[in-house]
């Protein structure tokens, strides 16, 4: 089995898929649209319309650089207050013309440089938060690397949440528990495993409901049979999802998160 902090840098590694290209490996169709209508175009934030089995669904990624000049233009997979407005501008879009919502998350954290605080960074998180709860369409949340703090569940208020094999979810990185806790981030190996932020473990604590494979018996899957499976789970779920009448999608939505 693999260890937590093992499971932490395969999260981080720069070999991950990226959202745009979960996007385009798993759609068909792809149409990205740009800017929160407010300030500017966050591109640590994607997203747009595409298509699975044929029919239109809105997907929305957290999107980090595989070099340093991609993480400059992502800002290392930290949203600013307007990536978080976009995403929210696209999903409002999709309640309208009645697509379900499919995120792909990766990231360490919001940004909290000056200029996202004073662009109201907390706000949007939030209004994200109360905007996503009441979502009249269904929504599928997916880790498919790091997914830390307020930053990852502006985009993970879904009527489930997925993680890949090798991602982690957590209030804060096991650097800053072992920071806050023994006032010594060197110790952030042993703040993992303390954490419980590996898929398996939240999957067996039912906080999330479905593990993406990436590995079996030990050997790492090849990525088409990785998002070969994403897609028939996506299509399957979405499926049931569409079945569901609009109250009763946001009751079981409520009492998904109101368990914790």
């Amino acid at each position: 089995m693999t260890a937590a902090h093992e499971i932490v840098q395969l999260a981080r590694g720069k070999e991950r898929l990226t959202a745009l290209e979960f996007f385009d490996l798993i759609f068909e169709d792809y149409e990205g649209f740009h800017g929160d209508r407010l300030f500017a175009d966050d591109q640590a934030v994607v997203g747009g319309i595409a298509t699975l089995n044929k029919k239109p669904v809105t997907v929305i990624g957290i999107q980090k650089g595989r070099d340093l000049q991609e993480n400059l233009q992502t800002n290392f997979g930290s949203p600013h207050p307007e990536g978080y407005r976009k995403a929210l501008r696209l999903m409002k879009q999709a309640e309208k013309f009645q697509r379900p919502v499919i995120t792909f998350i990766n990231t360490a954290g919001a940004y909290c440089g000056i200029g996202a605080e004073e662009r109201g960074e907390g706000e949007a998180i939030a209004k994200n938060l109360m905007e996503m709860s009441d979502l009249r369409v269904p929504i599928i949340a997916i880790i498919i690397g790091e997914g830390g703090s307020g930053g990852a569940l502006a985009l993970a208020v879904g009527d489930e949440v997925w993680m890949m094999e090798h991602s982690i979810y957590a209030i804060l990185s096991p650097e800053g528990f072992a920071s806050i806790l023994w006032k010594d981030g060197s110790r952030a190996n042993e703040a993992a495993a303390l954490m419980k932020i590996t898929a398996q473990e939240l999957y067996d604590l039912n906080v999330i409901e479905k593990v993406i494979p990436e590995t079996k018996e030990g050997i790492t899957l090849p990525q088409e049979t990785i998002v070969q499976y994403m897609q028939q789970e996506l299509a399957a779920k979405l499926t049931v999802l569409a079945q569901k009448d609009v109250e009763t999608l946001l009751t079981e939505r409520y009492e998904r998160f109101r368990k914790y």
